[in-house]
C-alpha cells in the first residue's frame, strides 16, 4: 500500500517531525523549538500550548519540504518525553505557573521526597522500578501536586503523559498508551492494571477518576482515532487521518532499533540525547536493582522492556559549553566545532587526551545502577586553562565519563541476565562518528548505528505504519522499515587506556560516597 507516515518526536527543547514511506525511508525532517521554564536545578515546566504550536509548525514544514500532499499522509504518530500534562475540566491549562505552564518536565525532581515515600512501601510496583521509584515518574509528581498545590488538585480533571496528551489534542480521544502506563504510571498489565492498593496507601485513591484516566491501556500499534477538523487545520493534514497510539521517546527508539540490536535477545539499544537510556527487550521479565522495568507491552505486545540510564548526557555537554569561561555567550562554540578539534587532538595526543581530568557525569543524579537521585557530578583535574583546547579537553573527558557510565550500567545489566554482545546506538549524541567509536571502545562492544538520521522518529513511524495498515504488525514493521546500519568495532589499542579510566571512575564513586559520609 502506498502513502506516507508523519512521525513526531517531542524532546526536551524541541519537536521534530519526519516524513517516512512504508519502507522506512525518511523523505524530510524538520525541527521547531519551544521554551523550557527552569527554576533552579530541581524544577522545570512547559506550556503544553507552546509544545503543540511547535509540533504543528514542524509538521507543516516537513510536509512542505518533502513536497507531499496532505491526502498522501496516511498516518500521524507521536512520541514524547514522559513530561506530565495537567488540565482542568474545560481542557484549560492547570496553572502551575504563569504563561500557561501546565506541564511538569520529565527531568523535574521536585518530588524527590514523595518518590522516597512511595519506594518505602515495598509494593510490587517498586520492584519494577529497580527498587526505588524515581522522582521522574508520574506517581510522585502527582503526590507532590496534591500535597503542595491542593488548590490545583481540586481543579484537576485531566492528567496524561505528554505523548497521550498530543494524541488527545489531535483526535479528541483521551486514551492512554500501554507504553506510557506500563513504564511511567502505577499500572502493571500482568497484575490487573491499576495498582489501587498502592494509590490508596499514597493518598491518591481519587486519582483515576479525577484525572479521567482510562481503566485499560491501548496497545502500541493501534489506532487511537483520527484527526479532528481543528487539529487538521493546525497541522495542515487531512481531516480523518489516522493517529497512532503514542510512545515514550526512549521506547520509540528501542522499537526503531530492534533490528539493529538483533532479534536474538543479545543486543541492547542506547538512546543518547539530553539523557541516555539503555534498553533491553526480552521474552521474559528480568529484574535488577537500579534498572527500570521490566515493563510488559511497553514496546511490543507481550514482550518486556528494561531500561537503565543516565539523566544528564547531552545536557551535561551543553553545560560544559555554557560554563566555559573562555568565551562570551555570543561566541558560544558549537558541538560540531568542538568535536572536530577533539578529533585532531586525539590524533596528536592519543586516547589519553584530556587527562588528568576525570568526570563523574551524575549532574542530575544517578539513575542506574545506583538509583540515587541525590548523587551529584564530580570533575577532578581542572586547571586555569581558558583556551579552546582546554574546553575541548573537558568536553572530551565528560564524554568519556558518560561512556564509562554506560559501561557500568551494561555490566550491571549483564549480571542480572541482560548481557549484550552488541549495542545499537541512536540519538543526537551519536550522529558523531567520534562519539559512536568512543562507546565501542569504552564498552568493548560492537556498536551498530542505523543509517537513518533519526531512529527514534523511525520507531514512531513504525507505530504509525501499523496503525494505518501499511504494515501488518509492529514486529514486521521493525524488520521491514529498519534499513542499513554502520558498524563500529572496539579498537584493541585503546582498551588499556579505557580500563585505566574505568578504574579511576570507580575510585571516584567510592571517594564521593566517603565524602558524603563526612
Amino acid at each position: 500500500m502506498s502513502g506516507y507516515i508523519c512521525a513526531v518526536d517531542v524532546g526536551t527543547r524541541s519537536a521534530r517531525a519526519g516524513l517516512f514511506d512504508a519502507t522506512g525511508r525518511m523523505l524530510a525532517r524538520e525541527v521547531a523549538g519551544f521554551r523550557v521554564h527552569e527554576e533552579g536545578p530541581e524544577r522545570a515546566e512547559y506550556a503544553s500550548d507552546d509544545i503543540w504550536a511547535s509540533v504543528c509548525a514542524a509538521v507543516r514544514q516537513v510536509r512542505e519540504r518533502a513536497g507531499v500532499a496532505a491526502e498522501e499522509v496516511r498516518a500521524l504518530a507521536f512520541d514524547a518525553t514522559c513530561s506530565l500534562v495537567l488540565q482542568d475540566a474545560d481542557g484549560a491549562p492547570l496553572p502551575l505557573g504563569p504563561g500557561g505552564r501546565d506541564t511538569i518536565a520529565w527531568f523535574d525532581h521536585r518530588a524527590t521526597a514523595e518518590a522516597a515515600e512511595a519506594s518505602a512501601t515495598g509494593h510490587a510496583l517498586i520492584r519494577h522500578h529497580g527498587g526505588a521509584l524515581s522522582p521522574e515518574m508520574q506517581t510522585p509528581k502527582l503526590m507532590w501536586l496534591k500535597r503542595h498545590r491542593p488548590e490545583l488538585w481540586e481543579h484537576l480533571a485531566f492528567a496524561r503523559d505528554l505523548t497521550d496528551h498530543l494524541v488527545a489534542r489531535a483526535t479528541g480521544h483521551r486514551i492512554a498508551s500501554a507504553c506510557t502506563l506500563s513504564a511511567k504510571w502505577p499500572y502493571l498489565p500482568e497484575a490487573g492494571g491499576w495498582q489501587h492498593d498502592l494509590l490508596a496507601e499514597l493518598g491518591l485513591e481519587d486519582l483515576i477518576t479525577r484525572a479521567a484516566l482510562p481503566q485499560e491501556a491501548t496497545p502500541v500499534g493501534a489506532q487511537a482515532g483520527t484527526l479532528t477538523g481543528a487539529a487538521a487545520a493546525s497541522l495542515r493534514l487531512a481531516v480523518g487521518t489516522p493517529v497512532a497510539v503514542g510512545l515514550v521517546d526512549a521506547y520509540a527508539g528501542a522499537l526503531g532499533c530492534l533490528a539493529a540490536a538483533g532479534e536474538d535477545g543479545r543486543g541492547l539499544t542506547l538512546i543518547a540525547g539530553t539523557s541516555i537510556s539503555l534498553m533491553a527487550v526480552t521474552d521474559a521479565p528480568v529484574f535488577a536493582p537500579g534498572i527500570w522495568g521490566p515493563f510488559r507491552d511497553a514496546v511490543l505486545p507481550g514482550l518486556w522492556c528494561s531500561e537503565g540510564g543516565q539523566s544528564a548526557a547531552g545536557a551535561l555537554l551543553d553545560y560544559v559549553l555554557d560554563l566555559w569561561p573562555g568565551h562570551s555567550a555570543a561566541a558560544h562554540p558549537a558541538h560540531d566545532a568542538v568535536l572536530d578539534r577533539i578529533e585532531i587532538l586525539l590524533r596528536e595526543q592519543g586516547p589519553g587526551f584530556g587527562r588528568p581530568i576525570h568526570v563523574l557525569p551524575d549532574f542530575r543524579g544517578n539513575r542506574s545502577p545506583l538509583a540515587d537521585s541525590a548523587s551529584r557530578g564530580v570533575i577532578a583535574g581542572l586547571t586555569l586553562d581558558r583556551s579552546f583546547d582546554g574546553l575541548c579537553a573537558l568536553y572530551w573527558r565528560a564524554a568519556v565519563g558518560l561512556a564509562l557510565g554506560a559501561r557500568q550500567i551494561l555490566g550491571h545489566m549483564a549480571e542480572a541476565g541482560l548481557a549484550a554482545e552488541r549495542l545499537a546506538i541512536v540519538g543526537g549524541l551519536t550522529r558523531s562518528a567520534l562519539i559512536s567509536q568512543l562507546y565501542a571502545d569504552a564498552t568493548g562492544l560492537q556498536v551498530h548505528r542505523p543509517e537513518v538520521r533519526d531512529a527514534v522518529l523511525l520507531g514512531t513511524a513504525m507505530a504509525g505504519a501499523v496503525a494505518a495498515g501499511l504494515q501488518p504488525s509492529l514486529a514486521t514493521a521493525a524488520r521491514a522499515m529498519a534499513g542499513a546500519v554502520e558498524s563500529f568495532t572496539p579498537d584493541p589499542g585503546r582498551a588499556a587506556e579505557y580500563e585505566r579510566d574505568y578504574r579511576a571512575f570507580r575510585l571516584m564513586q567510592a571517594q564521593r560516597e566517603a565524602l558524603a559520609a563526612v
